[in-house]
């Protein structure tokens, strides 16, 4: 287990070593990783379509997605609620005249990779024969989509000690990543599986394609299943929450989106928080896509 976290760990921090200054080549990696995800996805419905008593086990699936979602959620929104308490973030208000965002396109974006995995399960239910390979194509795959995400983050321009030295956002991602830890604990009994194991599941942080693999190599296809649902609800409920919470309670509107307050949920961030929640979230978002892969390795090499 140790060796896989490593191998979890070393392409991100390899990627964010080094400095990117073309311009061209950056938007080639854009597509590229957005091409990785939809196709790593597509393996990890695979893997669910192949394994035996599929049918069988999708209520117990469904049990399991519910009981993270549900206590996730309420931990993480009582962690940042009282973030707010003794730390209030006062938004700007809302910029009507930028017209907001298209929320229905964003709700469509949510959708597709339920849609990719939906396509691999279906594939590999009634179509494909079993690939032995699949398991390792899948791993390199998620290996090369790490480099290239570290790449990202290196060179969007992002100060690391900007990033650390900016308080409100630190502050929500440690929040955010305790509460789901503490979530993590209370599920144990719930869940079934060794502490570890659920702690790293309750540690995707919405980092839905990362989650989805990494759970499914360590503890099989159900569970990377069950890891994938449990972080691309937290994108969709993140998606509906947003507009209802942040002119009052700014932190738990940013700290729930998880990772993607950097990157898919921030448009509605911004469209509804004002240009002052922009450097928060991405704050956030950042610290978040960095513990999650970190936080993940560690605990299933305690395995």
């Amino acid at each position: 287990m140790l060796t896989g976290a490593l191998l979890i760990l070393a392409p991100l921090f390899m990627g964010f070593a080094l400095p990117l200054k073309n311009r061209r080549l950056m938007t080639t990696i854009h597509y590229l990783v957005e091409a990785l995800v939809y196709f790593i996805l597509a393996l990890l419905g695979l893997g669910l379509g192949q394994m035996e008593g599929l049918v069988n086990q999708l209520g117990t699936m469904a049990g399991q997605v519910s009981a993270l979602v549900v206590v996730l959620f309420v931990a993480n929104m009582a962690g940042l609620w009282l973030l707010h308490r003794h730390w209030p973030m006062v938004p700007e208000p809302r910029d009507v005249s930028s017209g907001g965002v298209g929320y229905l396109r964003l709700f469509m974006a949510a959708l597709k990779p339920l849609l990719a995995v939906l396509v691999g399960l279906l594939a590999g239910y009634y179509l494909l024969p079993v690939i032995p390979q699949a398991e390792q194509l899948a791993t390199w795959s998620l290996m090369l989509l790490l480099f290239l995400i570290g790449l990202q983050l290196r060179n969007a321009g992002l100060s690391l000690r900007k990033l650390l030295m900016n308080t409100q956002g630190l502050g929500i991602a440690v929040v955010l990543a305790l509460s789901s830890l503490l979530a993590g604990a209370l599920l144990i009994p719930v869940l079934g599986l060794p502490w570890n194991d659920v702690l790293a599941l309750a540690s995707g942080f919405g980092w839905y394609s990362l989650s989805g693999i990494v759970i499914g190599d360590a503890l099989g296809p159900a569970w990377g299943g069950v890891a994938f649902l449990n972080d691309v609800f937290r994108e969709i409920i993140a998606l509906a929450i947003i507009p209802l919470v942040i002119g009052s309670r700014p932190a738990m509107a940013i700290g729930y989106g998880g990772a993607t307050a950097m990157d898919f949920t921030l448009p509605v961030i911004r469209s509804n928080g004002g240009l002052s929640c922009v450097p928060v979230a991405i704050a956030s978002g950042f610290l978040l896509s960095f513990l999650s892969p970190v936080l993940m390795g560690i605990f299933l090499a305690l395995g």
